[in-house]
Parts: C-alpha cells; sequence; structure tokens
C-alpha cells in the first residue's frame, strides 16, 4: 500500500461538498470504496476514507494519487499494446495536468465539478487496462469506474464512457450529491468525463466567435473590424470561464471581469490570460475609462464580486456594451456562485457549516445581480446567457427574467439562441479540435498551415451565408499563434462545418502516412456542438419545434459514432448547464495515416455534423434546411426528411377565437 503525500498548497482544491449520507449510507460508501482493494488493507483504508467522507463529502482516495508528474507525454512514451489505447492515456493525462485542471487533486478539469473519475483507484485501474488492451478489447467505464475489458473486435470503439446515466426521476441536484457520495456516479461535465480537453483554448475560440457576432449584431461593428472601445463586462475566472478575458483581447476589447477567488484569478494573471488585476473598485473604474478612451485591447481583473462590480458600474454611469456571466452556476449550491458580502472563504465555510444559510444568500445575491443587469441593459448594455444556467438559477431564486407574456421565455437571450446557434450550428459549424500526439511544436505548426490552406481555399467557393465563419477561422488560427493559447497538450481548436471538418482531417491523415506529420492525430470536438448535446437553455435553445426537450439527438449521435469509426465514445447526463438539464455525447478518433483512418473520417465525421444539421432543419430552422440540402447534394446516399412549411395566413387564421 502506498503511503499518503503531502498536498501543494498552490494547487487549487475542490470546495467541501456537503454532508448528505444517512449513517447507514455513509457505510455503504465505504463499503463501495473498498472493493477495490485486498482485504488486507480494509482496516486501515475504512477509517481512512471515513474520515475523507466526513471532511470532504466525497471519498476520493489521496491516498494513491500517483507521484509522478501528470501531464500529456508524447504517445510513444506510454506502455500500450495498440496505439489507440495510448492515445487515450495521454488524453487521460492532459485531463489532470495542474496546468490545464482547475482541481488537480481531486480529479477536477473545469466547471467546479466536471470529474474525470471519481477517486484515484478508478484513475490506476483505467491506465492499467488500458497498457495491456488489445485491438480485440473494448475498455467499458461507468461513471469513471472501469467494469473491464470486455471482447470486440479492430472496428469498435476500444473505450465506451457514460457518466451520470441515472434514471430520468432520480436526476435533481440533490440526487447527484447524494450518488456521487455513495461513490455510484459522478458529473462529467462535457470533456472533463470524455478525455476531450484542452484546456481553455477550446473556451476561448468559442468566447471569441461569440464576441465578434455579438458586436456585429447588435454594436453595428462590421466583419472586419476589431472592438476597439467595446466594454464588455462579465464574471467567472475560474475553469473555463478564465477564457473570457483572453477572447475579449484577442478581439480588440476592454474585458471587465469580476471573481472572487483570489487564486483563481492569479493564476489567469500568471497565465497571461488576465493583463491586469485590482482589489479595490474605486481603481478599477478610471482604469476601464482610459482603456476605453485609447482604444485599448486590455483585460482587467476585479478581486471581488460581480454584483459588487455592477453595482459601482451602474453608479458611476459607466455603461458596458456587451455583458455576461460565466461563474459556474450548474454547480449553484456547492461553490459555483459565491453570494455578496462573504469574501470566497467566508462562503465556502457557510457552505460547510450551513448548506440551508448558502443557499438562501445565494439566491439573494442572483436576484440582485439580476436586478442591476436590468438596470444596465435598460441603458444600453446588450446581455446573453452564456449557458451556465445564469437564467435558469436567477429565475429559480425569483427574479424577474422571465417574460410576462408566457412566464416561461426568458428576456434575455442564450447566447446560442441568439448568435451561436443560426450563425453557426445551424449551418454544421462547431468546435472541431485536434491533438498532435508526438508533442512537437513542428507537428502542431503543420496542422495549423494544413487547416488555414482548406479554409482558404472553402472560403473561395463558399456562399454568403458561411463565408463570415470560414474567415473568423483562418484569421483564428493566426491569432492562436500569436497569442499562445496551447496550454498542455499540442491542440488546437477551430469552427469548422461538415466539409471543412472531413477535408482537414483528411489532409492530416494524409501528411501522417507521407511523414510531414511525425505522428498520429487525436481528432475530436467540443461536445457542445451541432449534433453532440441536447440542452434547451444553451445547445438547442434555437429549437422552437417543442422538441427542445428531448435527447434523441445526442443518444443517435453517441450511438452513430459508435458504428463509424470513432475510437472512443461517450454519453454524459450534465453538462455546462447541470446535472439534470442536459444530454450530451462526444467522441475521440485516432488517425495514423492508415486507410482505414481515411475511411474513419469520411463515414464518422458527415454523421457526426449532419445529425444535428438534420434535426435542427426538421425543427424548420432556416439555415439547417440549406445545409442539409447541399449536403444531399454531395452524397448520393445521404436521404433527409425536409419540413413542409405552413403558411403564416393559415397560422393567423387557426389563432383567431371561433365565434
Amino acid at each position: 500500500m502506498p503511503s499518503k503525500s503531502d498536498f501543494d498548497s498552490s494547487i487549487n482544491r475542490a470546495p467541501e461538498r456537503p454532508d448528505v449520507l444517512s449513517s447507514d449510507e455513509k457505510l455503504l460508501a465505504i463499503e463501495n470504496a473498498l472493493r477495490y482493494f485486498p482485504p488486507e488493507w480494509h482496516e486501515v483504508l475504512a477509517d481512512e476514507f471515513m474520515s475523507e467522507l466526513l471532511e470532504e463529502g466525497h471519498i476520493t482516495m489521496h491516498r494513491f494519487r500517483p507521484d509522478y508528474e501528470m501531464y500529456a507525454r508524447p504517445i510513444n512514451e506510454y506502455p500500450s499494446e495498440c496505439i489507440s489505447a495510448a492515445g487515450i492515456m495521454m488524453m487521460i493525462q492532459n485531463n489532470l495536468d495542474p496546468r490545464v485542471a482547475q482541481y488537480p487533486y481531486d480529479l477536477i478539469t473545469y466547471g467546479g465539478n466536471g470529474s474525470v473519475f471519481q477517486n484515484w483507484a478508478q484513475y490506476l485501474l483505467t491506465m492499467s487496462y488500458l497498457s495491456r488492451m488489445t485491438e480485440s478489447q473494448t475498455l467499458v467505464i461507468y461513471s469513471g469506474h472501469p467494469l473491464g475489458l470486455f471482447p470486440s473486435d479492430l472496428n469498435s470503439p476500444r473505450v465506451v464512457v457514460t457518466n451520470g446515466m441515472v434514471i430520468p426521476n432520480y436526476s435533481k441536484q440533490s440526487d447527484y450529491e447524494r450518488f456521487n457520495a455513495l461513490g455510484v456516479s459522478q458529473y462529467g461535465q462535457m470533456t472533463a468525463g470524455s478525455y476531450m480537453y484542452i484546456g481553455p483554448q477550446g473556451i476561448v475560440h468559442g468566447t471569441t466567435i461569440t464576441i465578434l457576432n455579438a458586436a456585429r449584431k447588435y454594436l453595428d461593428i462590421s466583419g472586419n473590424e476589431d472592438l476597439g472601445g467595446v466594454l464588455f463586462v462579465t464574471s467567472g475566472l475560474g475553469g473555463m470561464s478564465g477564457a473570457q478575458p483572453k477572447a475579449a483581447v484577442i478581439c480588440g476589447a476592454v474585458c471587465l471581469i469580476a471573481e472572487t477567488n483570489l487564486n483563481a484569478a492569479r493564476k489567469r494573471l500568471d497565465q497571461g490570460w488576465l493583463s491586469e488585476l485590482y482589489d479595490e473598485v474605486d481603481l478599477v473604474i478610471p482604469r476601464v475609462r482610459k482603456a476605453l478612451k485609447s482604444k485599448e485591447a486590455v483585460s482587467i481583473g476585479y478581486h471581488g464580486n460581480i454584483v459588487d462590480l455592477l453595482s459601482a458600474l451602474e453608479k458611476e454611469d459607466l455603461t458596458p456594451h456587451l455583458g455576461s456571466d460565466q461563474t459556474s452556476l450548474h454547480n449553484p449550491w456547492l461553490g459555483g456562485y459565491i453570494p455578496t458580502g462573504y469574501s470566497h472563504d467566508e462562503a465556502v465555510e457557510l457552505l460547510r457549516t450551513s448548506p440551508d444559510k448558502f443557499k438562501f444568500e445565494v439566491q439573494r445575491t442572483l436576484r440582485e445581480h439580476a436586478d442591476l443587469i436590468r438596470k444596465l441593459t435598460e441603458k444600453g448594455m446588450y446581455f446573453w446567457d452564456y449557458g451556465n444556467a445564469f437564467l435558469l438559477e436567477t429565475s429559480r431564486a425569483g427574479a424577474d427574467v422571465l417574460n410576462s407574456m408566457n412566464n416561461q421565455d426568458f428576456i434575455y437571450p442564450s447566447y446560442v439562441e441568439d448568435i451561436m446557434g443560426p450563425i453557426c450550428f445551424d449551418y454544421g459549424f462547431g468546435p472541431f479540435r485536434w491533438v498532435c500526439t508526438s508533442g512537437l511544436d513542428s507537428d502542431l505548426a503543420k496542422t495549423d498551415e494544413i487547416a488555414q490552406r482548406i479554409l482558404s481555399s472553402q472560403a473561395l467557393n463558399s456562399t454568403p451565408d458561411i463565408k463570415q465563419q470560414i474567415l473568423d477561422n483562418i484569421r483564428w488560427i493566426d491569432q492562436a499563434n500569436e497569442h499562445n493559447l496551447v496550454v498542455g497538450s499540442k491542440a488546437r481548436i477551430l469552427y469548422a462545418d461538415e466539409i471543412g471538418r472531413r477535408e482537414i482531417a483528411s489532409a492530416f491523415n494524409k501528411a501522417i502516412a507521407s511523414g510531414e506529420i511525425s505522428s498520429p492525430i487525436i481528432l475530436g470536438r467540443d461536445h457542445h456542438d451541432v449534433s453532440g448535446t441536447d440542452s434547451p437553455y444553451r445547445e438547442t435553445a434555437n429549437i422552437k419545434d417543442g422538441s427542445m426537450f428531448t435527447a434523441d439527438m445526442s443518444v443517435q449521435n453517441f450511438v452513430g459514432d459508435s458504428f463509424r469509426g470513432a475510437t472512443w465514445i461517450s454519453l454524459h447526463n450534465g453538462g455546462g448547464v447541470g446535472w439534470g438539464e442536459v444530454i450530451n455525447g462526444g467522441f475521440g478518433m485516432l488517425i495514423d495515416g492508415s486507410n482505414r483512418s481515411q475511411k474513419n473520417i469520411h463515414s464518422m465525421l458527415s454523421w457526426d455534423v449532419n445529425n444535428g444539421i438534420a434535426r435542427r432543419a426538421w425543427a424548420r430552422n432556416k439555415g439547417s434546411i440549406d445545409a442539409i440540402t447541399r449536403a444531399m447534394k454531395l452524397d448520393d446516399n445521404l436521404e433527409v426528411t425536409i419540413p413542409n412549411i405552413v403558411s403564416e395566413d393559415i397560422l393567423d387564421r387557426m389563432s383567431r377565437p371561433i365565434d
């Protein structure tokens, strides 16, 4: 049995979770944890695990945390019987790299509770299975638990992951806390529990695209202009939200961002994602005015509560042009959002000692937050929900954010509903990403060159409705290099449609075969995409045919990827808006320059995008109807049901009361 190791105080730790188990359930949690270990260890570990459960609200098995450095090594350094398994091992370690992960000691990658595994025994056992798995086996993972290796064949996924797939009637937040404390389920977020996170670069790109298009739509800024003199105000510097200041600077804007956790704020400052950091709001206001006057591209951090910052802006009559929020409100009762009147440490202590009081204070603050947003929007600020469940939780707190006409729709749009859905997702544009398994900068540079060449060629022949999206991503490749966006593995992300993804991946495969690229590449995407996620308050917020609460698309995506060439697949309950609020599916695909990889690229990437376009077309989304019609012309084997559009005259007549 390994000895206990010390914690590095410079590495962020997850907030303690509430004590939610009965005495009998605590014993069950201990019994569940001990089944990973030989009986002769049980006497010592039982007491140790009970202490963890009482102190942290969850058994993480810290004793079994490896003492080696955690990072994505070059793929040839992993002991394995097949290259696919080595690639998955590499991606798992990248998700737990302290430079990448939010709470690496606690196996949480981002979002406050997005877990790779529930405990370190699961990590060790999974890596052991992967080290000896052959291409005649598939590893099955249940919410972090490696169920085992099962016979399959070369064309099957090497790993199948599910996270949090509980019976729907037991999918409340309180259910999650109980199941997680028992050690039987976990919240995998999106790319955390499916081994496809590439650090904050992904959300930087998505945020850049969002801010640019919000400014174009609401501030009358042309496609070629940067955002000099535009003020974007938001909050959250932990996890994925730390990408916001970097994205704003890339756009040329001034970003003002609040964060209560000083460690998180300093991490982004040291990382270079945040330009400046202040503790006093009185210092922030004049600094922002100066930056706006000179049209400086700068990110200004405020160590304090967003409500206090917005209040100061409102009183000083300094109205932001754009506003949002990206605190972890999918996780509001476990430290994802900090109430006013408390420091971060005080709030964490309140959560530990009085969770009901903590919840009361959070909901009070949410109402204040929403009221300040209303005042600022009345003065001209454009606000959008960033899909972090802000509007959902403010409505549950009793804030005035619902449309008075139907008491159902929100008065502010989701960024997907208003921006990303109709501009990107409906046309098949989404966060396509790849990882160079060699770990070499030269391979990443070659992939950038290839992607830029293909996108430039695509732009020459594109229709007006998608040309700007392609041009934005050509520009993005240059910006990504300029701003040193790689954290952890040598990865890149850009928004591409179905044709772009296939052609870029195909060119990569040929470059691997010829030796231009020295090692296999792992293809993937954020689950936050065209097809992978059913989420009524984010990814599918612009679905208006009544099917926004169904999850057929994401499940079909997961299943369809499995037999079309994915190396690993994942299906999760939960995502960016929280447990029980979304179903999402993802994949990873290793390509090695072979003919088999070439076949898989065309088969799987086409399905992975067109599944979502077809569903969006059936919902009568015009962009998707156009996109899937073009796709059918290019592939005789693709035949999709297209909706017939009902005349507005008929609907008007039917809506009139009958005499």
